[in-house]
């Protein structure tokens, strides 16, 4: 008898301990991602740019919130306007506490057109706390370049439009690019990306 219940006592035991070890994997497992995990990559390491008021900016001004990088212009027809009026409902999506934490940061690759008035027009459209930044064509080149993200400018009878890469970079809150969102994603899923990234460490 007293045998069978040592037994007994040892089995649940061993259940038990199984359970918390699952348990705490689970809390050490990584987090799981509508969007690209690129947790640790070379690229997008920090862009240093200047925004509408000619005040220059980099990561580090930002730090505490999710920070969401998309390359664009100002005369796109479809892409910009479409990313845009999609981080407008991420931001309602995420209610207000979180939506303040989250800043969303466009970047000219049409430096030629897109002035600083233009810029702030333009991204003022969409919501007063998104960010147009701007730089030389040079210092352009050189940050979609550090980006790994693709521009060029394609001729359009007398103007020109631009071909641009559409994805959007995310950054978390201590300033670490964690994730590469596909255009095609919308915005709930968006939404619940960042989510996790504000509650991550």
């Amino acid at each position: 008898m007293h045998s069978f219940t040592l037994r007994r006592q040892l089995l649940l035991a061993g259940l038990l301990g199984c359970t918390l070890l699952l348990g705490a994997c689970d809390r050490n497992a990584p987090p799981s991602f509508h969007g690209n995990d690129v947790t640790g990559a070379t690229f997008g390491k920090d862009f240093r740019l200047l925004d509408p008021d000619g005040k220059e900016r980099t990561l580090a001004d930002f730090r505490g919130k999710v920070v969401a990088v998309f390359f664009g212009y100002t005369q796109c027809p479809d892409v910009c306007p479409t990313a845009l009026a999609r981080a407008v409902e991420v931001k309602r999506l995420l209610g207000k506490e979180d939506a303040e934490r989250l800043q969303i940061v466009f970047i000219t690759v049409d430096p030629e057109r897109d002035t600083p008035e233009v810029l702030k027009a333009y991204t003022a459209a969409f919501d007063p706390t998104f960010l147009g930044l701007y730089g030389s064509p040079e210092r352009t080149a050189e940050t979609a370049k550090s980006f790994a993200a693709m521009y060029r400018k394609v001729p359009t009878g007398s103007s020109y439009s631009m071909d641009h890469t559409a994805s959007s970079y995310i950054y978390d809150p201590q300033g670490r690019l964690r994730l590469q969102l596909p255009h095609a994603l919308g915005a709930h899923e968006y939404a619940a990306d960042i989510r996790t990234l504000l509650k991550s460490r």
